[in-house]
């Protein structure tokens, strides 16, 4: 079996540390380097539920694309949730490793898999990394659909091949638009309307979309208006766990080290459930819903 210090060396070459922002915080959070590892699990989110996952499944190592601590903290006492995970992980013998913001920019990356679930083919990122020369790592992919579709079939098609979430997707635009060419990122991507118009695609699929960016992205498209679909935050990222989970299996087979490598299917978004509004509400006063 190889060591921890192996499998962190081996995935710091799919996901390189300077690729990530200089906000992020990823890398090895938790491990004895020379511990052996023999069983990984991937997951998005290092919540208590994945550690306890991780823990029952017998791994050695867990992955997650969200860091524990995005920012510096003064404990890990086991009455905070973060501390709890931290006291779990590594009572247990579990090494936690994240691949965040390096993993988006990564060739392939986690809007790679992202257009994979949605069966879209990658023809260049959105917001190429200028230290790349083969000009294929960056954030966010440009995308072309192999045949025209509706907003409406292209929602649900989203619906139907990303997790199940209590949000679904939601969408902006006239359903019977055409859509040739789109847009995704995972995760949160209202920061990147700007190089979604200069790509001049017919639609944007991200998380997190916003009121007020949202509203401008329609009201300045210099064309047709841009059809935005807007899926849940966890849904948008977990196909990168299968994704991942593949390249190691690649590397486990290439190396002999017969590493189990399992891919969490524990739903951690946050939001629980969804209540649709009234298409005809009874009550005349307020706003109208």
């Amino acid at each position: 079996m190889p060591r921890l210090s192996e499998v962190t060396a081996a995935l710091a070459d799919l996901w390189p540390a300077p690729l990530a922002e200089a906000w992020d915080a990823v890398g090895t959070v938790a491990g004895d380097p020379d511990a052996e590892v023999n069983r990984v699990l991937f997951a998005v989110d290092p919540v208590q539920e994945i550690a306890d996952e991780a823990v029952k499944l017998g791994a050695d190592l867990l992955v997650t694309h969200h860091p524990l601590y995005l920012r510096g903290t003064t404990t890990v006492a086991a009455d905070t949730f973060k501390g709890k995970v931290v006291h779990t992980l590594i009572k247990n013998d579990v090494a936690l490793h994240v691949a965040h913001t390096n993993a988006d920019k990564a060739d392939p990356g986690v809007s790679d898999a992202l257009a994979g679930a949605l069966g879209v083919r990658v023809v260049r990122p959105l917001v190429p990394d200028q230290t790349d020369p083969s000009g294929r790592r960056g954030l966010g992919r440009v995308c072309e659909l192999e045949h025209p579709l509706t907003l409406r079939e292209l929602a649900g098609r989203a619906a139907d091949r990303l997790p199940a979430t209590a949000q679904g997707i939601r969408v902006a635009g006239d359903l019977d638009a055409t859509i040739r060419t789109i847009a995704v990122s995972g995760g949160s991507g209202d920061s990147l309307f700007a190089d979604v118009r200069a790509a001049g695609v017919d639609a944007f699929l991200t998380a997190d979309l916003r009121h007020h960016p949202v509203s401008e992205a329609r009201e300045t498209a210099s064309r047709q208006p841009l059809a935005l679909l807007d899926a849940a935050h966890w849904a948008t990222e977990w196909p990168w766990c299968e994704l991942a989970a593949a390249q190691l299996d690649e590397i486990s087979d290439r190396h002999g080290w017969d590493l189990r490598v399992h891919v969490s299917k524990t739903v951690t978004d946050p939001w629980t459930a969804h209540a649709a509004s009234n298409p005809a509400p009874t009550s005349t006063f307020g706003a109208p819903n």
